[in-house]
């Protein structure tokens, strides 16, 4: 019976062996997975975005550079059209180039420390290692974490689950969630390349204002031209008619909705009451005969869609030719944010 027991005892801590040995300890991955991400002196990537939250899916090209320790430039383009947005961090600041608008914004912000997105992999690296309820799962060939966001729409989309291959240690996609687990963002890595560094002169602002297609060829008109003028421009007139834009979120309750004119241009606000009240305005955003850089307050945001200004009592961005601006003394910047990334074409008459 002893020889038994013992043999017994013998086969249950082989298989216990072989199964460690199978299984990689979570802090050992995530200590090679942060070095080599975090640790890089620079890279480059491309990735696709696709964001599902807020109507209609849509998807985006990305393309990134990163040189240590300051240096950014980051394109973002809507897939099937020539539309794209670009933030450049050098040793000036931070811009936010808008090329179809000739619009410039540069900042004196810490981004992307504030305000990061998972397609710049340190601060994906940063989710995971501070992240102290992190999970982690091998699935196949790939490692699987689960973790909290950190990023500007937090409160809306807490969790995150980031692929990661085994065998490279470089992320394949990061799925972003709502607080029910529905996938908002999906981003997927199409190819990263560790080590590369570009010169510091290569993140000049310059070289990230270039136009893009047909759409600049001809400056929105100014509210001194004529009638005639404008109407023969067509679509290109700064002052079209837009559809009114609503905020989905459950703790907000709209009391009043103005719609001023002035010059020709048509301005939306929205107000809203209760213990958070904010105010919405919307208008038609306009485009700048020439593109130079304009200083604004507070820190570029990513909203997922697009880049907007964010400070601790309102927020602007631009989308889909339509110009918004929240307000708001009660609501924090991660609420304004909130707000934000609800915006859609609705009714809540």
């Amino acid at each position: 019976m002893s020889k038994n027991i013992v043999k017994w005892f013998i086969l249950v801590c082989a298989i216990l062996l072989l199964s460690a040995c199978g299984t990689a300890s979570q802090e050992k991955v995530l200590k090679k997975v942060n070095g080599k991400w975090a640790d890089a002196k620079g890279y480059e990537l491309q990735a696709t975005m696709e964001i599902k939250a807020g109507g209609e899916p849509r998807k985006y090209d990305v393309t990134v550079w990163h040189t240590k320790p300051e240096f950014y430039r980051v394109e973002v383009m809507e897939s099937g059209k020539d539309v794209s947005q670009r933030i450049v961090r050098n040793t000036e600041g931070v811009f936010v180039v808008t090329p179809t608008l000739n619009k410039m914004y540069k900042f004196q912000s810490d981004w992307p420390k504030k305000n990061s997105q998972a397609y710049l992999i340190g601060a994906l690296a940063e989710d995971l290692t501070e992240d102290k309820n992190l999970v982690m799962k091998e699935e196949d060939a790939n490692y699987i974490f689960e973790a909290a966001t950190r990023n500007s729409y937090k409160n809306s989309m807490p969790h995150q689950v980031v692929t990661v291959d085994k065998k490279t240690l470089l992320p394949k996609s990061v799925v972003i969630m709502n607080d029910v687990k529905e996938e908002q963002i999906r981003i997927t890595f199409k190819d990263i390349k560790l080590g590369v560094q570009h010169a510091a002169k290569e993140y000049a602002v310059e070289n990230s204002t270039e136009t893009d297609g047909k759409q600049n060829e001809q400056a929105t008109p100014t509210k001194e031209e004529s009638q005639d003028d404008k109407e023969a421009l067509g679509s290109e007139v700064e002052y079209k008619e837009f559809q009114t834009h609503y905020p989905v979120v459950n703790w907000a309750k709209m009391v009043d909705e103005q719609v001023v004119r002035e010059d020709g241009l048509e301005r939306v606000i929205l107000t809203f009451n209760g213990e958070k009240p904010f105010t919405v305005m919307q208008q038609a955003a306009t485009k700048e005969m020439m593109m130079l850089p304009v200083s604004t307050s507070g820190d570029p945001v990513d909203l997922g869609f697009t880049i907007g200004a964010i400070t601790d009592t309102s927020i602007s961005w631009e989308k889909d030719g339509v110009a918004f601006f929240i307000a708001s003394s009660k609501l924090s910047r991660e609420e304004m944010v909130e707000v934000a990334t609800s915006m859609t074409i609705s009714s809540m008459k």
